[in-house]
């Protein structure tokens, strides 16, 4: 320890040095001293630079809680219940507000959701799950494998009608524990683990509720969920509609406390009222618009998101009731002559990606090739088999005139389809008449009793890819969808292995011989895929949608989206996440 005396020699010592600094800055001239200042105050200003660049060079960006925004929906909602759900508006909240066993991504890949683990036997008969612990609805209930077996009970309740029931119709739920259960089926099903994304009902809330009384439930519409939002409030009208729906994060959801604190839910009744409401800057987000709609907006400092829906729109050929499509000749000049880039185009003004088969390009994982038309190639093959032109101008082959109806829906992408195919086919020689219904008179009394030539239309692909459906041959009378009433002893076999085995590989290569099958028959012409159109302002950031199949589905990874953000050191986020 230094000692006093040499603390005070030491001052001493160095009153020279500060008495001849003195002197020496005495000594200078305004204008040096000016200098010397300035020079001063460039090095503390660099030092204070160069530490900030360094610091800054350590920080990243993160996202942080809080923020809000508003979104417009076309609908009221009746059903805020995954086994009511049938609106868009009804599956837009729902989404929201439920969670199941397991939750798709963007990407289609199936994740834990309230689900810790789960596993298929190796029969592919029984699918085990196990919960996570500390699960929790929004009224701070847990979550338990009783909510799991009565919201699936319910479902097959035959008096509640759930649009949910054939998905668990002779499945057998045994509950293990408070958080095990068990589904068996009777033979492998593939497609089935995709049930277990369903929204699971809280069972103290609805067990009271009869079959007759579920519908009516004001918990329809003032839901309780265990998903990543919570309804806060329901704004009504004079007439005790639903106006809006106050959203906030669920602090205990099983994926974490989403970024975004709140989200307004706004109703409106019309696609033209959204779009008013978008341009008056009531609502910042909106779906669900035409193609067509999106072209005519000023989108300005808005994101347009889009992606391909499993939707497959085409012409199919109703052999039964017209003769003509018995001639394979015909199908294939027809397919020859269909530009479909032109379509895509002309209809959904590029939103949207031209077909090739009965599945689409992002679910087949096949490389995307530009259809080849050839009206040179599709009349060299009809005459070839005979077809020549009558006095009309019309091919006929023999007694038999290439004519036919082409009946679709009044939805404006359809009515324009139909009438760029009829000009596609007629300098072929074909005549075409389109017949344009009411979209519920086509579905009831067109498509259901089979009474079209040709039909345009559309079928909605799950992200199961279960095909059996649409072209299996037991499927070809109503309410089977296989509206083309296709029969291929072949595709039935490869339709049932499809459905039996969980092997993704094996199920690939039975998917590209099963579209082999078909482009040999030609049943139908497969045209397009649409694109869902998501809007939203760019301060919203994390937003993937993927492979969506329903407009919900916009918000499957809504719980990592954020508006705010923080700087934070890099060796922070590195410890959050090894935590």
């Amino acid at each position: 320890m230094k000692s006093i005396q040499d603390i005070v020699h030491k001052h001493y010592s160095m009153r020279p040095l500060e008495e001849k600094g003195r002197s020496i800055w005495k000594s200078f001239s305004f204008g040096e001293k000016s200098i010397a200042l300035l020079l001063i105050a460039v090095f503390i200003l660099s030092g204070i630079s160069l530490l900030f660049s360094v610091s800054k060079s350590f920080l990243v960006e993160v996202p942080e809680y809080g923020g809000s925004f508003t979104e417009g929906i076309i609908g009221i909602p009746r059903f805020i219940n995954p086994l009511l759900a049938i609106s868009d508006a009804d599956k837009d909240l729902t989404s929201l507000v439920y969670s199941g066993l397991l939750k798709a991504t963007p990407t289609g890949e199936l994740i834990s959701d309230l689900a810790q683990t789960w596993n298929i036997s190796e029969n592919g008969r029984t699918y085990t799950f196990v919960l996570k612990d500390n699960l929790y609805f929004h009224d701070g209930k847990p979550v338990t494998t009783d909510d799991v077996e009565f919201t699936i009970q319910k479902a097959l309740d035959p008096l509640l009608k759930s649009p949910r029931r054939g998905n668990w119709e002779g499945v057998v739920v045994e509950k293990k524990s408070l958080t095990e259960i068990t589904f068996s089926l009777k033979q492998p099903y593939a497609p089935f683990i995709e049930n277990a994304t369903l929204g699971i009902l809280p069972k103290h809330v609805w067990k009271n509720a009869s079959s007759d009384e579920f519908a009516f439930s004001d918990y329809n519409v003032n839901p309780i969920g265990s998903g990543p939002y919570k309804v806060k409030d329901v704004k009504r009208n004079s007439a005790g509609l639903p106006v809006s729906f106050e959203l906030t994060s669920f602090s205990r959801y099983s994926l974490g406390r989403p970024y975004i604190k709140n989200i307004s839910l706004k109703i409106y009744q019309s696609e033209q009222e959204l779009i008013d409401a978008w341009k008056s800057r009531s609502v910042e987000s909106i779906s669900g618009v035409s193609a067509e709609k999106i072209a005519a907006l000023n989108i300005g400092n808005f994101n347009v998101y889009n992606a391909s829906l499993p939707r497959i729109f085409g012409v199919f050929f109703n052999q039964n009731q017209a003769k003509i499509f018995l001639h394979k000749e015909v199908r294939q000049a027809l397919a020859l002559t269909t530009n479909k880039e032109e379509i895509v185009r002309g209809t959904l003004l590029g939103y949207g990606s031209p077909l090739e088969g009965p599945v689409p390009y992002f679910i087949s994982g096949k490389e995307k090739s530009e259809s080849f038309t050839s009206i040179e190639d599709a009349r060299a093959l009809l005459e070839k088999n005979g077809w020549v032109k009558n006095e009309d101008g019309i091919l006929q082959k023999k007694d038999e005139k290439l004519s036919f109806s082409l009946s679709t829906s009044d939805a404006p992408e359809l009515k324009k389809t139909a009438e760029i195919l009829k000009k596609m086919w007629e300098p072929l020689g074909v005549n075409v008449d389109v017949k344009v219904f009411e979209t519920g008179d086509l579905n009831q009394n067109i498509i259901r009793p089979r009474k079209f030539e040709s039909l345009l239309f559309g079928m909605v692909i799950g992200r199961d890819l279960d095909l059996y459906p649409f072209w299996h041959s037991s499927q070809r009378n109503d309410p089977g969808l296989n509206i083309s009433a296709y029969a291929n002893i072949t595709t039935d076999k490869i339709l049932e292995q499809i459905r039996n085995s969980i092997d993704p590989l094996k199920r690939q290569e039975l998917y590209k011989n099963f579209e082999s099958e078909i482009q040999k028959d030609i049943p139908a012409i497969f045209l397009y895929s649409p694109d869902f159109i998501y809007i939203t302002p760019k301060r919203i950031h994390a937003i993937e949608l993927g492979h969506v199949q329903t407009a919900g589905e916009r918000f499957l990874n809504i719980n990592t989206w954020f508006i705010e953000t923080n700087n934070v050191w890099k060796i922070f986020t590195t410890e959050e996440k090894n935590n």
